[in-house]
């Protein structure tokens, strides 16, 4: 028997050999991880879409502007007071008495509460309040000196001016002007010989983000939720409801829950 040559063998099939540059995409298209999109299930019940807040007319901004112009022309300057919490207008009181009886009107010359209607909402029932702007501050109009200083820091309920460093500092015009523009427009419209829709900012008295809250009606009855998000002029929020062990986002209205 006839010993074959144990050769090597190269077998050509016509494949072209590797390149080294060759890059293997692995990925099949996925060049980025699939994020789930977060689903809101909206058990609310239907109400009627909010209307879009008025934009100012032509007579808000004639009211704007005489109120601009009254401001202008007035004398003194315009400071903020600081006073406990909720003693606004008592303030406001004392020291238009303290005024007087001080002497002190060619210096001290106007105190004011600013304030805004606004239409709260309390145990579903609607109704237009009257609210300070700016909760534990009175504008005070003056010429600024020891004398006038002492007459109002030493008011009752006042805790200070608010300054930069140790001095009061005045506001600008247009800073006045924004703080008095909702009653001024409020004033105006009260005045005016026909009724005029104007959009008042809305609150909800009732719920705040992070309160605990029991659905009474809906698909949802019975379940705790935590509200995350609220909607006052559509009266609904967005909370957190625990379905099948996962936390899932829901739409209810106010009409749906009520405090635990």
């Amino acid at each position: 028997m006839t010993d074959v040559p144990n050769e090597d063998f190269e077998i050509d099939l016509g494949l072209p050999e590797p390149s080294e540059d060759l890059e293997l995409n692995l990925d099949f298209g996925l060049d980025e991880p699939v994020v789930e999109d977060e689903i809101v299930i909206d058990l609310s019940e239907p109400e009627p879409e909010p209307a879009a807040e008025d934009e100012l007319d032509e007579e808000d901004e004639a009211v704007i502007e005489a109120l601009r112009q009254e401001l202008r022309a007035k004398e003194g300057d315009w400071y903020v007071v600081h006073t406990y919490s909720g003693m606004e207008n008592r303030v406001k009181q004392n020291l238009d008495n303290r005024i007087k009886t001080m002497t002190q009107e060619d210096k001290i010359f106007e105190v004011i509460v600013p304030t805004e209607e606004v239409i709260e909402t309390r145990n579903g029932a609607k109704k237009t309040v009257t609210r300070t702007i700016l909760p534990g501050y009175v504008l005070v109009r003056m010429y600024y000196d020891n004398e006038s200083w002492a007459v109002v820091r030493h008011t009752p309920s006042v805790t200070g001016f608010v300054a930069q460093g140790s001095n009061p500092v005045p506001l600008g015009l247009e800073e006045v002007v924004k703080m008095l523009t909702p009653a001024a427009l409020a004033k105006a419209n009260q005045t005016e010989s026909g009724p005029k829709s104007r959009k008042k900012k809305v609150e909800i008295a009732d719920f705040k983000v992070g309160d605990s809250v029991m659905v009474v009606a809906g698909a949802l009855q019975g379940l705790h939720a935590t509200i995350t998000e609220i909607n006052p002029k559509g009266g609904r929020l967005k909370a957190l409801v625990e379905i099948l062990g996962r936390e899932t986002p829901v739409d209810l209205t106010i009409s749906q829950i009520q405090k635990v």
